[in-house]
């Protein structure tokens, strides 16, 4: 199991001097889910400090988060997460869909924020994802929230890049979640 090996790994890391970093795939998307909005805003999401930080961080059978500062994902956790929830719900819904600030003329037609509770790695080999999500049309009427509990396997043995994979994974039934429970 390479997570057994993950301390050596993070240990000779440290000694390299040089970061290694991991970007998080581009999930596949072939379904669609219709949506009553025709514009969607996602706001910032709000991630736990741990999660915000460039570190990949691993939870061990005691609790304990361990991670290395030459380990890292390969954007800022907080941008490629709100990111990755525009970029799936514009492929998911065929709105149009952008991060905030709204970068076109008006108003979106609904505004999204996450704020996310726990999103990381077991070493055990799932990916846990929870938190709450909001949807806020500009009308005023029709707010909706919800919590998410979102679990996804990795093979331990693919280490980092089966967790990033995992991630990407999470997020996408995230997205999905909240187009056809919170955009409908």
């Amino acid at each position: 199991m390479m997570l057994r090996f993950l301390p050596l790994i993070l240990l000779l890391a440290a000694c390299s001097g040089t970061a290694v970093r991991y970007p998080v795939p581009v999930p596949e998307i072939t379904e669609t889910v219709s949506i009553r909005f025709g514009s969607v805003e996602v706001r910032d999401v709000s991630l736990p400090s741990y999660a915000a930080a460039e570190e990949i961080q691993i939870q061990r059978a005691d609790g304990a988060l361990v991670s290395s500062a030459d380990v890292l994902w390969a954007d800022d956790p907080s941008r490629e997460v709100s990111l990755a929830l525009s970029r799936n719900l514009a492929a998911l819904t065929r709105a149009q869909v952008a991060n905030e600030p709204w970068p076109f003329d008006g108003f979106a037609d609904a505004r999204v924020e996450v704020r996310i509770e726990d999103m990381l790695a077991v070493e055990t080999g799932a990916f846990r994802l929870t938190g709450q999500y909001f949807v806020a049309p500009t009308s005023g009427r029709g707010n909706r929230s919800d919590y998410f509990s979102i679990e996804v396997p990795y093979d331990p043995d693919g280490g980092i890049v089966a967790i990033g994979a995992a991630r990407a994974a999470a997020l996408l039934q995230l997205s999905q979640t909240i187009a056809r429970d919170g955009l409908r």
